[in-house]
């Protein structure tokens, strides 16, 4: 790797990201930065040194599997603040910034007697990762509370406001990762939080979770869904993983309707725009893959979704694995898999 150039900036040279990235595989960044502010990321832009650099924003390195040592800027977003920005007839508008862990906001809207973002409770990573993947969980999405966000456009040098419908959320999906990937960087993300706040059941076993309840609280379902996750999920501190390591992947009707004929008890999902979403985790479970290994990298006992680093694997064992799981399932479903994780 090469070492820094000369920057006024207070760089870090040669720093391990280790501890940086929820796999706990090593890897070295030629220079590192904490972004405190907005500040940092302007001063990035006006140093012709750093301007010129690869850049790697990093959050909580929960989306994130690192497959060798990192020559380029690292942006490490460390910027912290909650607070509540406003409120309608309908809605409290709460402001985090990025570098917030997104379970540490989830908990404290809860704390503040605010409902909607319940459901994505414990899912690891920061709040300014959460809209580049739309990210979801037991019948929720974030994009289902997202207000707006502020993002630094390193191109024009802009802060940009972007509303729901600038991102383009998707399933896994937003426009940071198609016409602003590797340009803009999210400073702060609002939501609006429903003033009327009704549980979201959608989600069977989450529903079962509470069915002894009879109205449950936004605290109790978050109670419930950290219950839920705790019993099936890796504590990454504990066991290298990156949550879901595959997309459900999306079919025909008629697709699925085929792969029925073979396998009936095919686990799939109706989706509003007539296709169907199947389970990622099943198929991988049919190909016999749930709780095996190959050396140090391996598939969690519990839920076939997710790859974990038994310790020691580096990202070349993880990414070995991924695609020996991803030919498998084509080969027998004829279905490809999709990996959720940013892979560098």
């Amino acid at each position: 790797m090469k070492s820094p150039l000369k920057s006024p900036l207070a760089l870090q040279s040669e720093v391990s990201l280790r501890a940086l990235n929820t796999f706990g595989v090593e890897a070295r960044a030629r220079a590192y930065l904490p972004v405190t502010a907005l500040a940092t990321l302007e001063a990035v832009r006006a140093d012709p040194v750093l301007a010129r650099m690869p850049r790697l924003v990093l959050g909580g390195g929960s989306n994130l599997l690192l497959t060798r040592d990192v020559d380029a800027l690292v942006l490490h977003m460390t910027n912290r603040g909650i607070a509540v920005t406003g409120e309608d007839k309908e809605h409290t508008y709460v402001c985090a910034q990025a570098g917030e862990s997104w379970h540490g906001l989830v908990q404290w809207t809860l704390a503040q007697g605010l409902g909607g973002l319940e459901n994505l409770s414990l899912i690891p990573g920061s709040v300014g990762a959460a809209p580049i993947q739309n990210i979801g969980a037991y019948g929720s999405e974030m994009a289902d509370c997202f207000h707006s966000l502020r993002a630094f456009d390193f191109k024009t040098g802009e802060l940009l406001t972007l509303s729901r419908g600038d991102c383009a959320f998707g399933y896994r999906d937003s426009i940071f990762k198609h016409a602003l990937r590797e340009r803009a960087v999210i400073v702060d993300v609002s939501f609006a939080l429903p003033k009327h706040w009704q549980p979201n059941l959608r989600y069977a076993e989450l529903a079962q979770e509470v069915a002894a309840m009879s109205k449950p609280t936004a605290a109790e379902i978050s109670a419930a869904v950290i219950a839920i996750r705790q019993r099936k999920l890796p504590d990454p501190a504990v066991t290298g993983n990156a949550g879901s390591f595959f997309k459900n992947p999306v079919v025909t009707v008629a697709k699925r309707d085929a792969l029925l004929v073979t396998h009936p008890q095919l686990v799939s999902y109706p989706q509003a725009d007539g296709s169907v979403k199947l389970a990622a985790g099943w198929l991988i479970d049919q190909c016999g893959w749930k709780g095996r290994a190959l050396g140090a990298a391996g598939v969690h006992d519990r839920q076939a979704l997710v790859l974990v680093n038994r310790g020691g694997a580096s990202g070349q064992d993880i990414v070995l694995l991924a695609e020996r799981i991803r030919q498998d399932v084509a080969l027998r479903f004829g279905v490809s898999l999709d990996i959720e994780p940013v892979v560098i």
